[in-house]
């Protein structure tokens, strides 16, 4: 009994201590009244006592005996508020335990905490260190307004879309809210990381790079590789107009595809990724009208792929471009170039280890990109396809590199 409870109320009587004998004779005449109100009437006893009718005798006994033996109602009492006590613990538990699983279930931030297994897989990133560092750098950027969505809600739905590539009606379940409100925040957020991760996908200096050049490009090329260059497309939907659907055919792809010039360090880091182009873009004019170009320096080598035809463009910078031998008119390849060419692939297959990693760990770039995704933001000349890119790019670059 919750006696010190502001609104409990005595139930059990009403405060009082004490019950008092009932009369019995004068229950018997009101029950004589009622039955000759009814039209009948009672016939006196032997003694010229009143009848009383059996069912009144019984209920006046028991509030006699009640009366009589305040003990045994007391242990009744006591053997109710026991049974009653453990009820209220057996609830209160069993509250206390639904409480728990609901919080386990809700996307908070006890959801994540101290769990580097579900950060890893629901965001990408390796540990729950690194996801708090990332929040401390995003939420004080986010404005919640009248959503029903928190800050950390915002950057978690919009990770896991590009993580797992979840529709948006499955992320409105997950979360409780309407569909129109998860778009909304999926865009806004990603709009965010745009502008605050941007700056991790950077091109190092060249004091840099040669301080850390891993040991197996300065065995073969010296500390001159700058960048290991590639491209790779992501499928987009048909376009409706028409020179747009010329421009974004793919032949290697046989595909509407948008494809992105992608730089990496030897040690394995993004250092540049372009803006997304038509799938028919031939590799030479992406890396010509991309501005990767302008990031080389004098003395710099550059590995790329047979497709990259860029040895004139990348000496008018003065820099050097390494790719395999052809084989065209060719019956067999020289000792040497058979060597260079060995080395130049065993060193290139980083790119396109970074360019899985990538595509892997966000598999939203795996899938068919919406339309409406590979047109121009209202009011900038960015294409939120390629905000996606770069964002997923910089979140790469969180984690650990494939060069060891």
């Amino acid at each position: 009994m919750l006696d010190t409870h502001p609104d409990w109320a005595p139930s059990l009587l009403l405060g009082h201590n004490e019950v008092k004998v009932t009369n019995k004779e004068r229950f018997a005449r009101q029950v004589r009244r009622h039955l000759k109100h009814q039209g009948t009437s009672e016939k006196p006893g032997e003694e010229g006592e009143d009848t009383v009718p059996p069912e009144v005798e019984e209920v006046a006994q028991d509030a006699e005996d009640t009366a009589q033996n305040p003990d045994n109602q007391s242990a009744e009492k006591c053997v109710h508020c026991k049974s009653t006590h453990a009820e209220i613990n057996r609830l209160l538990e069993e509250n206390r335990n639904l409480k728990r699983e609901l919080d386990e279930r809700k996307m908070t931030e006890q959801f994540l905490k101290d769990d580097d297994g579900k950060v890893k897989y629901y965001t990408g990133l390796p540990t729950y260190a690194i996801f708090q560092v990332l929040l401390c750098h995003i939420m004080p950027f986010l404005h919640q307004g009248k959503r029903k969505l928190t800050p950390f809600q915002m950057i978690l739905l919009t990770l896991m879309r590009l993580r797992l590539d979840l529709p948006m009606q499955h992320i409105s379940h997950i979360f409780g809210v309407h569909r129109a409100t998860v778009s909304a925040a999926f865009q806004d957020t990603l709009n965010v990381l745009y502008s605050r991760l941007s700056p991790l996908v950077h091109w190092p200096d060249r004091e840099s790079l040669r301080i850390s050049m891993p040991h197996q490009f300065a065995e073969t090329f010296g500390n001159r590789v700058a960048a290991i260059v590639d491209c790779f497309e992501i499928f987009i939907e048909r376009p409706s107009n028409l020179q747009a659907r010329a421009q974004t055919f793919s032949n290697y792809k046989h595909r509407h595809t948008l494809k992105y010039l992608i730089g990496i360090t030897p040690q394995g880091v993004i250092s540049f990724i372009s803006k997304g182009w038509g799938g028919r873009t031939s590799d030479k004019r992406i890396t010509e009208e991309s501005g990767f170009l302008d990031k080389l320096l004098p003395g710099d080598m550059v590995l790329a792929d047979r497709g990259f035809d860029i040895k004139e463009s990348v000496g008018l910078m003065c820099a050097e471009v390494k790719i395999p031998a052809f084989t065209k008119g060719r019956q067999q390849l020289d000792a040497k170039d058979v060597e260079e060419t060995r080395s130049i692939a065993h060193l290139r297959i980083h790119v396109e280890r970074v360019i899985g990693q990538v595509r892997n760990k966000y598999k939203m770039l795996s899938s068919k990109i919406p339309i409406n995704m590979a047109l121009p933001c209202e009011g900038e000349t960015v294409v939120f396809l390629d905000k996606v890119v770069t964002v997923c790019c910089a979140l790469t670059n969180m984690c650990p590199s494939v060069v060891q």
